[in-house]
């Protein structure tokens, strides 16, 4: 198939956690054959916070992981439509879009022959409804969700008529097991951002106090952390990193003997059954993981063997304790959560799923799969 993809950015990770996700699915695709381009706006903030912080070379790194990763910039004024999507027979719109360009593929949409899909991986179908309500879907043949309950949400406030759930997925040509060197680097990763303060209690619950009652060697990496946030690590003796590229995440998991995932609150409170990337790549790299509480009501993973819960901040003292004194049951819980991650969550699955949700629309995937696969 030729395929469209409207992201915000490929290239750039810089507080844009989908990035993982929306590379993996780019390289799958790539891979089977499918003609696949990629656009993104030439001011995204993501792409200009990194360069000004990081400079241009981040880019060439990426390169290194992602051999031949690319995108088209495009300006409001200078798209054309018409060329960019003259032979596209599918077209994926991602949500981190601004409104105006939503609505205008959607129009071009409705005087052409290609299936458009929107593409929702954000809590803010719920947190920011009215401005989700405002995304002009009228011309879309449906929407892909990364959870049951946004799918539905979707549905029931007259949206889009058709969805899909699409959850992400860990893209396992970079999220994979490394060697674990003869000596750690401490005890305890945490990779995340620290937010809009949609967990502040969370993280001092469930990471920052644990850290320091246990006296654990820790590193945290992440952006926007503010003062009082750099204050609590330093108090903690939590040492801070600053940004890290998402695809050096899995070599940094290696030097550690445990990490950790704290859910923001929404997801918590209102959207079960999400669990958002960071389960996915930390399971795919073999460290054993322990979390504080959300819902799986999906049934992705089984908690207690794919990774602990912990409760409350005492129960996550215990299930750290538990992890970093016992090596046979931190063992047992890498090994098993590794397993459900190449069994069920990669993006090679999750293409899998999207070319099924083609095949429903009408898109002969096989018939031209194997066409492109000859010609290349």
């Amino acid at each position: 198939m030729n395929i469209v993809l409207f992201y915000h950015s490929i290239l750039s990770d810089w507080n844009h956690g989908n990035a993982h996700f929306l590379r993996g699915i780019v390289r799958e695709l790539q891979q089977r054959g499918h003609q696949v381009q990629v656009f993104e706006p030439q001011d995204g903030w993501s792409l200009q916070n990194l360069l000004e912080g990081y400079g241009p070379e981040k880019l060439d790194e990426l390169q290194h992981y992602y051999p031949g990763i690319s995108t088209n910039f495009y300006t409001a004024d200078t798209l054309n439509l018409d060329a960019v999507l003259h032979d596209a027979d599918l077209v994926l719109v991602h949500e981190w879009n601004d409104h105006a360009l939503v609505k205008r593929i959607g129009e071009h949409r409705s005087r052409s022959r290609y299936q458009l899909l929107f593409h929702d991986t954000h809590h803010r179908a719920v947190t920011e409804r009215e401005s989700m309500a405002r995304y002009d879907l009228t011309h879309y043949d449906g929407v892909l969700a990364f959870g049951q309950v946004i799918r539905d949400l979707y549905l029931q406030q007259g949206w889009t008529t058709r969805a899909w759930t699409w959850h992400e997925a860990a893209d396992t040509s970079v999220f994979y097991p490394h060697p674990r060197p003869a000596t750690y680097d401490g005890d305890l990763i945490w990779i995340g951002n620290w937010g809009d303060e949609e967990r502040t209690a969370e993280l001092h619950e469930f990471l920052i106090n644990p850290v320091k009652e246990l006296g654990l060697r820790a590193k945290i990496y992440g952006v926007r952390y503010p003062e009082h946030a750099l204050k609590s690590l330093q108090d903690a003796g939590i040492e801070y990193g600053g940004w890290l590229p998402n695809y050096k995440a899995a070599e940094e998991f290696a030097r550690y003997r445990v990490t950790v995932h704290v859910p923001r609150r929404p997801y918590v409170e209102a959207l079960p059954g999400i669990p958002t990337i960071r389960p996915f790549e930390a399971l795919a790299c073999g460290i054993p993981l322990i979390s504080s509480p959300w819902d799986d009501a999906e049934h992705l993973f089984t908690p207690g063997q794919d990774f602990l819960v912990a409760r409350t901040g005492t129960e996550m003292k215990q299930c750290l304790h538990t992890v970093l004194t016992d090596e046979a049951r931190a063992q047992q819980l890498a090994a098993h959560g590794l397993e459900t991650i190449r069994r069920s969550h990669t993006c090679a699955h999750r293409v899998d799923e999207l070319e099924r949700i083609c095949q429903e629309l009408g898109l002969k995937v096989k018939a031209l799969k194997k066409a492109a696969i000859a010609e290349s």
